[in-house]
């Protein structure tokens, strides 16, 4: 029979060497990406494909955001980003203390309610939301991309709830003892308490909205209101044959979301962990 140390120890190298087969499989695509990114185009369609360069073509990246104004396309995505973060982690934290700490009449009804609602696809309202903002005289305009989300979404409203109901209630009532009303209870007890999920919320908004493609294609038509999703699409049809650029312009796309979940990861791993500890 094997001892137990040894299988054991067979179980840690069969795990790491698992995770090792599986970060590298994820890993290759990237990993050509940034190969391509640095080629010439030559190298790029040379067969069979060359992984390393035999020369690094680092103007490849200045090619590639000047083609286009991706600055522009840059600020366009943050500013959505700005506002959208901002009005739903209000909407959403209100949202949630309302269902988690007030005691009123149909409150687990409207909670079902609302949670059904994330059962109806976007494409089902995608008609009626463009003829209305198309009447508001909204298209070609931030404000579709921006209002409807502002305000509390079924997603993060459960999860800012389940996350509040871990948080003790004596917290509340200790507060009101005090003096405090409902609003300095949210905003003074309870979101300072709530870092975590608040963060979720911060990163996932971000993370849908820097990758939304959807959206932006159907309500702006001027290039200069463009997206970053949209000027990746651009830059293909215009400059279809230089993958080289391509690459290099989608390179620099990926770097900010893989900066704010490196800075992110602790509050994001943590809040997920305990959010619907308590149902």
């Amino acid at each position: 029979m094997i001892k137990k140390s040894t299988r054991e120890r067979l179980k840690i190298w069969l795990t790491n060497f698992l995770l090792i087969l599986g970060l590298i499989i994820i890993m290759l695509p990237f990993a050509w990406v940034l190969s391509t990114a640095l080629k010439s185009p030559a190298e790029t369609f040379k067969f069979p494909p060359q992984w390393i360069p035999s020369e690094f073509r680092w103007d490849n990246f200045q090619k590639a955001l000047t083609f286009l104004p991706f600055h522009k396309f840059f600020l366009n995505t943050l500013y959505i980003i700005f506002w959208v973060s901002l009005g739903g982690i209000f909407s959403n934290m209100v949202a949630a203390y309302s269902f988690a700490r007030l005691r009123f009449y149909g409150r687990e009804v409207l909670f079902m309610i609302m949670l059904s609602t994330m059962m109806i696809p976007y494409h089902v309202t995608l008609i009626p939301m463009f003829v209305l903002f198309q009447r508001l005289g909204w298209i070609d305009t931030f404000k579709p991309l921006i209002i409807p989300s502002m305000f509390a979404t079924p997603f993060f409203t459960f999860l800012a709830r389940q996350y509040m109901m871990t948080i003790p209630y004596e917290l509340d009532e200790a507060a009101r003892i005090d003096g405090c009303n409902t609003w300095q209870i949210l905003f003074k007890i309870l979101l300072p308490l709530c870092k975590p999920v608040i963060t979720i919320i911060s990163v996932f908004t971000f993370l849908d909205i820097w990758g939304d493609f959807l959206g932006p294609l159907i309500y702006l038509n001027d290039e200069s209101k463009y997206t970053i999703s949209l000027g990746l699409a651009l830059f293909r049809g215009r400059f279809f044959t230089h993958w080289n650029l391509m690459m290099a312009a989608s390179l620099v796309v990926c770097i900010p979301p893989l900066i704010i979940y490196y800075l992110a990861q602790d509050y994001i791993i943590g809040g997920i962990a305990s959010v619907g500890i308590k149902g």
